[in-house]
């Protein structure tokens, strides 16, 4: 019996959502066989075993059909006995998984966040206003990792095994015809990004968010919307954080000109640190800081940018 976990990777490499499902499979081991399922190009064993997973199954084609990414984690699930079958709760995770539990008659258990031993497994419910504890009776479990709700272990282990594995996953439903990079400056995606600067309809237009993007790369932080500033075209509609669009928990959270409605506040609530910029000081969001300012952003952001700068 083992823990599978499918890791996302990238240039060869895991990404830090992909080390972090490893981190959690490793957590909840208990004994068991962790064993990491990679499909496309690999490095050596893509920085995996640093997280104590002892092998790697390497599927060479790279795939990104979400039905193929099933068929594939089934059947090295079943070769391998596992137990337990771990994803990212990204787009890819959150697609593939629950195909997986169907055609294993397996439980499924999305958004976990923690470890809480056995086949129980602690999920956040209500917006983040609480959470619970679930109780898998299948045979086997298929979670979801909420992403950077658990973080990234390192064990200090050796690399880990690198194995061919092959699969029959059928032909792709999905046709690639181009891609053109929504952003070409490097910087990591929401769900797994520790700090995240982000600005709403106090910026007053698409052309002042320089000032927003400046004190990002100051940081080291990626860039976030609220929906009105994506509805209206003002960015793209990919960084909107919210409750309907992408929930991130990074270590810091900046809010700029945003209100903080409770549609907002259900997608950054589990954030370590809210700092919040508003001429409002009645503004909702306000009572969800750890630190606020009162003040216009137009002449906050820029002394922030230079006073981090300076540090």
């Amino acid at each position: 019996m083992s823990v599978l976990v499918y890791i996302p990777t990238h240039d060869g490499r895991a990404t830090n959502a992909g080390l972090e499902v490893a981190s959690y499979a490793n957590a909840i081991s208990s004994g068991s066989d962790v064993v990491a399922l990679v499909s496309g190009d690999l490095s050596g064993d893509g920085g995996i075993g640093s997280t104590g997973v002892s092998r790697v199954l390497h599927y060479a084609t790279d795939i990104n059909d979400n039905s193929q990414i099933s068929k594939l984690v089934t059947s090295a699930a079943t070769t391998e006995g596992a137990h337990t079958i771990v994803f990212s709760g990204n787009n890819e995770g959150k697609a593939a998984a629950p195909r997986v539990a169907i055609s294993m008659n397996a439980g499924y258990v999305p958004g976990v966040t923690s470890v809480s031993g056995g086949k129980s497994f602690t999920r956040n419910v209500f917006s983040g206003k609480a959470t619970a504890v679930v109780d898998v009776n299948a045979e086997v479990s298929v979670v979801t990792i909420t992403p950077n709700s658990f973080g990234i272990k390192d064990q200090g282990a050796a690399d880990a095994s690198v194995e061919a594995f092959s699969a029959e996953v059928g032909d792709s439903k999905v046709t690639l015809n181009s891609f053109t990079p929504t952003s070409n400056d490097g910087s990591v995606p929401l769900p797994e990004a520790v700090r995240v600067v982000s600005a709403g309809r106090g910026l007053k237009g698409p052309e002042n968010w320089g000032i927003v993007e400046d004190l990002a790369t100051a940081l080291g932080a990626t860039t976030a919307c609220s929906r009105p500033v994506g509805d209206m075209g003002w960015r793209p509609h990919h960084e909107h954080v919210g409750q309907t669009g992408i929930t991130i928990r990074p270590d810091l959270y900046i809010a700029c000109g945003i209100s903080g409605a409770i549609q907002h506040l259900a997608g950054v609530n589990q954030s370590k640190v809210i700092v919040v910029i508003n001429t409002d000081p009645e503004a909702p969001f306000f009572k969800a800081a750890d630190y606020g300012i009162v003040g216009d952003v137009f002449e906050v952001l820029p002394k922030l940018t230079e006073a981090i700068k300076a540090l």
